[in-house]
């Protein structure tokens, strides 16, 4: 295996923890249960138009970002990793984010697809600080293999969205349930090894 590929697959798998397409197709159910088919089909796309770009502007511009607010690397990666494990470590206790316990507030005049589908469900910033992280230092061509991935994970969580109904009658809430306990397990581990390679750099280990 090339280690361009390798590093695809890191990405991915870091990506598809954060946004699993599965555990995410009960939660857009419940914030689109108003909808017919045809709205909900056109939510979906919109909520994952909006969340690929606003990952892919912060994924381009985080280098910016960091001379812009004088940020270091090693600080970077530390609170990102603390951040990410926190997030995995909600998931493995069977908490929501507050983000998501609003759907059965959103009212009809509101733009579900915008918020808080998009944002913060989608490109929340768990998402954002991994795909920072990932493009901090990156050249180029792994830039391109970041963004490809993002494009990927999206793509699937729209695919979900658009099948919402059918998944969650197929798999059922216990495999869904099952499937995001381990998805936050490799948060938590994303997580700590951020964490873990910040310190390390902070005091050159």
């Amino acid at each position: 295996m090339s280690e361009l590929t390798s590093y695809a697959l890191t990405v991915f798998m870091a990506f598809f923890a954060m946004l699993n397409p599965l555990a995410n197709t009960p939660v857009f159910l419940g914030i689109t249960q108003d909808q017919d088919d045809t709205t909900r089909k056109q939510t979906a796309r919109l909520a994952t138009f909006v969340a690929f770009w606003v990952v892919f502007v912060f994924t381009i511009l985080g280098k910016y970002i960091f001379e812009l607010f004088d940020l270091t690397i090693p600080a970077f990666k530390i609170t990102g990793g603390i951040l990410v494990f926190y997030i995995g470590f909600k998931m493995l206790m069977s908490e929501q984010a507050a983000t998501k316990k609003t759907g059965a507030a959103v009212t009809e005049n509101d733009n579900v697809a915008i918020s808080p589908l998009a944002v913060p469900i989608l490109a929340g910033p768990g998402m954002i600080v991994t795909a920072m992280n990932y493009a901090t230092n990156a050249s180029l061509i792994h830039i391109a293999v970041i963004v490809g991935m993002l494009a990927l994970i999206i793509f699937l969580n729209y695919v979900a969205f658009s099948l919402a109904k059918e998944i969650v009658q197929i798999c059922g809430q216990n495999l869904i349930a099952v499937v995001g306990k381990l998805m936050g397990l490799i948060l938590a581990i994303i997580g700590a090894g951020m964490t873990i390679d910040g310190i390390k750099m902070a005091f050159a280990l």
